[in-house]
């Protein structure tokens, strides 16, 4: 479609199943690289990709054809899949179900870059759960607990 232009840019969170620490050191890089060279495959360029052993952080810029649920779907599949294939350990990995996504704008990409890319230091102070509440209490999503851990 001619002169339909978006900047779209979105803040996307999600852990393992019941949070477990999956993402082990021997695949983190890669997985984030994979995870990248999906959104860009999509049209959804990744900014910054970065978690820890239990979730990850994806900074992207969302297509102007592309629905939030459709892409986060095809990120968790794909890279479930994928990260299967390294080894016994990886065999039972799995995603949680939801997810949490924030819209940003241009004026945060740069501190939200950086705030992704600190997550191992970040964590060292705060597990997920905390951080979560804490993005969903600063974006204003209405939650309720009951069904937002799985």
């Amino acid at each position: 479609m001619p002169q339909s232009l978006a900047n779209i840019l979105i803040h996307l969170t999600f852990s393992t199943k019941e949070r477990r620490p999956f993402i082990r050191a021997d695949v983190e890089r890669d997985l984030h690289r994979y995870v990248a060279a999906i959104r860009a495959n999509q049209g959804c360029p990744a900014h910054e990709v970065n978690g820890t052993e239990d979730h990850i952080h994806i900074c992207l810029s969302l297509s102007r054809t592309m629905a939030v649920a459709a892409l986060v779907e095809e990120v968790k599949r794909s890279s479930s899949k994928w990260i299967q294939t390294k080894g016994d350990a990886y065999r039972h990995f799995a995603w949680q179900a939801g997810y949490a996504a924030f819209s940003i704008g241009q004026s945060g990409l740069d501190r939200l870059k950086r705030y992704i890319g600190s997550q191992k230091e970040h964590h060292s102070k705060r597990d997920f759960k905390a951080e979560l509440r804490t993005l969903l209490t600063k974006y204003k999503v209405d939650h309720d607990e009951r069904y937002v851990w799985d």
